[in-house]
């Protein structure tokens, strides 16, 4: 017999205190299951290596807050000696709260069990990292299963379970397909979309071979689309910049927009076709059938937040564009129409 759903209504949900989203690293990591995926040998030990002793220390990372707590790191891939030599390039005192180990169970076959043994063992740590989570998979098994994407979404859900009950981090190193995605770089990530459909947050880290400058993608259901432009010198990732989807946002509007609200600050309003608009303000980087577009789709960012109202009107086969400029000073020195 199959039990009743446990639900909870709307009122009693809205009155009722929960417990808030725990962050290891405030706005970056949450708790749940993160991905931090990058092609080989891009670099993605070592910032989890440093990223691992930040949260151990409870310093900053990057200039943002870290929740002290200790850390297991599975370096699946690496060796002691390795793991040591790169504390070596790092640090001077190695904090104790930072635990290692270089082999483990697979899911399914006992990775759940040595972890609950080492939280057990650690209830300090609230950050797992598992690098990678290929080593973790039980490929086995997968042909088993009813196709790649269950497999992949049933995977990264078994570790969300250890995850959410035990109210900690877990982030998985993985690898991005050689294949690129303009459109979307998240679709760069190997497997299907069950993966990153079932993570709780994917980062993606980027940097072209013989180049110390990268990138680091952000997007997640507890964080913002985020773009951090990082250097990495000395075996360690330094932050340069970091962007939120605000200012993201902004770059994507193209300078046309800031052009045209040059152009009627000194107006009190304009009227014309897209063609007669190009040609009073010598655009020469903006083609005539995107003008109508380029109003439409940035009016609310770009025109209101600057005071200019936008208006179209269809006159038989000319498309007509009306701008008023709410801020017009009659003693401005530039006029025009």
């Amino acid at each position: 017999m199959q039990q009743k759903l446990k639900l909870v209504d709307a009122d009693t949900l809205l009155s009722t205190p929960i417990e808030k989203t725990l962050f290891i690293v405030e706005g970056l990591i949450p708790q749940g299951v993160c991905l931090l995926c990058g092609s080989g040998k891009i670099g993605k030990s070592w910032l989890m290596l440093w990223l691992g002793i930040c949260v151990a220390e409870g310093k900053p990372f990057w200039e943002m807050p870290t929740m002290q707590s200790d850390v297991l790191y599975l370096c699946l891939e690496d060796t002691l000696t390795r793991i040591q030599n790169r504390l070596f390039e790092l640090v001077d005192e190695a904090p104790e709260g930072l635990r290692f180990a270089t082999m483990c169970g697979k899911l399914g076959e006992g990775l759940e069990a040595q972890i609950a043994t080492a939280l057990k063992d650690f209830p300090k740590t609230k950050l797992i990292i598992i690098d990678t989570l290929q080593k973790v998979r039980n490929t086995a098994n997968a042909a088993g299963k009813s196709g790649i994407y269950a497999n992949d979404y049933d995977d990264i859900s078994s570790i969300k379970r250890l995850a959410d009950e035990n109210k900690i981090a877990i982030i998985l190193v993985h690898h991005l397909r050689k294949m690129k995605d303009t459109s979307d770089p998240f679709n760069e990530i190997s497997g299907s979309t069950g993966i990153t459909g079932a993570a709780d947050t994917n980062l993606i880290l980027k940097r072209e071979r013989g180049k110390e400058e990268g990138i680091l993608l952000i997007n997640g259901r507890d964080v913002e689309f985020q773009k951090f432009t990082l250097a990495f010198e000395n075996q360690k990732w330094t932050l340069i910049e970091k962007k939120n989807a605000d200012d993201i946002r902004k770059e994507e509007i193209p300078s046309f927009l800031f052009r045209l609200v040059a152009f009627m600050k000194g107006r009190k309003e304009w009227s014309g076709t897209a063609t007669e608009l190009i040609a009073a303000m010598s655009e020469t980087e903006t083609s005539v059938n995107v003008v109508s577009k380029l109003l439409a789709r940035f009016c609310e960012e770009v025109l209101c937040a600057n005071h200019i109202t936008y208006k179209t009107k269809r006159t038989g086969k000319s498309r007509l564009i009306f701008l008023t400029n709410d801020d017009y000073d009659t003693d401005d020195s530039a006029t025009g129409t």
